[in-house]
Parts: C-alpha cells; structure tokens; sequence
C-alpha cells in the first residue's frame, strides 16, 4: 500500500458530518490555517506519527460496517495539503464507501484533481468570511490568496456530484449580515448552511470567553442570505427562507 495521509482521529459512525448519511468520518493531522475559533485546535499541527491510527484499522472496522454505512468523511485539519489524499479517498471507494471531503478552499489544484477523477462524491468547503483579504486573514489567522478561493468556489458547484457552504459565525469576528455578503460570493449555490459558534478547545484561549450568536441570529442571517442561494439554513436548527430567484 502506498503512503496515506496521518489519520488522528476516527469516528466510527455518526448522523451528524454527512446530512441523510450515517457515516464515519476519519480527520487528518495538519492545517495550512490558524482560526483563532478552531474547536479542533489539536489537529492544526501533524505531532507525533506515533498518534496515527493505521488505515488497517479503519478499514477493518469499515469492512464490518459495509450493510449500514452509507459513507466516510474526510476531514481534518485541511485534508487538501496532503499530496497522498487521492490515494487516501481511492483506499476508501475500493471498500465500496462513498467519501465526503471537507475543506477550506486553500488548495484548488488538489480539488480540481479529486473531482476530475471522481474520488468524491460530497465537498463541503468552509467560507470563513466575506471574500475581503482583511476579513478573511483576521478569520483565519493567516493571509489566503482569495482568487484562490474563487477558484474553488467555481469547482465545486461546476463539478461536485453534490456539494455544501459553510461559514462558523462568531461574535466579535463576524457580525449577522456577514452572511449575505458571503452568499453573494456563491450565487445559486445548492446548500449555504451557518453553524453557531461554540467556545469549546479554541485554538486562541480569548475565544473561549466569548458567547455564541442567539439563534435568532442564526435564523436572521440565514434568512437574509437565501436571497442569493437556493437554500441557506442554521446547521441543525432549519427554519424556513424565502426561495431563490435568478430573476
């Protein structure tokens, strides 16, 4: 077998990462990012090979899953800065799984190349912030080529069998009406969905002071960024939006 991306963690079924799927989800070691929200501030960094959980492994437990699960998500960390993920997601499809990978964008090249060879069949890409250099950088702790970014918002809804958005609100960093502007970033875009944020293992320490948006917000800032895609909604909290129009 060739050599696999570092597998940190692995989760071996959950209803939650992968909406109408029951999945597993394996998350990867290393991120190109610094979100000073990050709630999984431990896998930021690679660390030590010795905390890697051997794809024999997962795959063992997959194998006895085969009748039940509908899927594996690939996370992270960023999967997308390990060259060896094509090999990663082909490992998983030859077990007969479909595969959903999460990502923040960063890397175009390597997503153009996972869908031109059909290893996924689910993207879902973070949006941090509206697509304003300064904006972006202060969401993620580091500079971001944003033309980038709109190369990978253009894969996607171009080329993904299906595909999500996603933005984390966080008071102090965003405020509610952030949400229309970055959905005007992805016009018509099947699924923009807002995810409350929740002051747990923060990678900056101050975040964990802060309150998550009332859900009324969530509700708000869903509603005002329907206007530009075909359905936006509060992760876990749906409420109606108006429908979009191209006219």
């Amino acid at each position: 077998m060739r050599p696999l991306p570092p597998i940190r963690i692995f989760l071996e079924s959950t209803i939650l990462e992968w909406e109408g799927c029951i999945a597993a989800v394996v998350c990867l070691a290393g991120c190109n990012l610094r979100c000073p929200f990050c709630h999984s501030s431990g896998l930021t960094v690679r660390g030590d090979p010795a905390d890697d959980i051997p794809f024999d492994t997962v795959a063992a437990v997959l194998d006895g899953r085969r009748s039940w699960i509908d899927g594996v998500v690939i996370s992270g960390g960023e999967p997308t800065i390990h060259a060896e993920l094509p090999d990663l997601a082909r490992e998983i499809r030859a077990l007969g799984f479909a595969v959903k990978i999460d990502t923040n964008g960063t890397n175009p090249d390597a997503l153009a190349y996972l869908l031109e060879e059909g290893l996924v069949d689910y993207v879902a890409m973070d949006l941090k912030a509206p697509l304003e250099p300064e904006a972006y950088a202060r969401a993620c702790g580091v500079r971001v080529d944003i033309e980038e970014l709109r190369r990978s918002i253009a894969l996607v809804t171009a080329r993904a069998p299906d595909y999500e958005f996603r933005t984390t609100l966080v008071p102090g960093l965003h405020r509610p009406e952030d949400a229309a502007a970055i959905a005007r970033a992805i016009p018509g875009a099947r699924r923009y969905i807002l995810q409350g944020f929740r002051p747990q293992e923060c990678l900056d320490a101050s975040y964990l002071q802060r309150p998550a948006f009332p859900k009324s917000d969530l509700f708000a800032a869903a509603t005002a960024a329907s206007a530009h895609v075909a359905l936006a909604y509060a992760r876990g909290e749906r409420a109606p939006t108006p429908a979009y129009s191209e006219d």
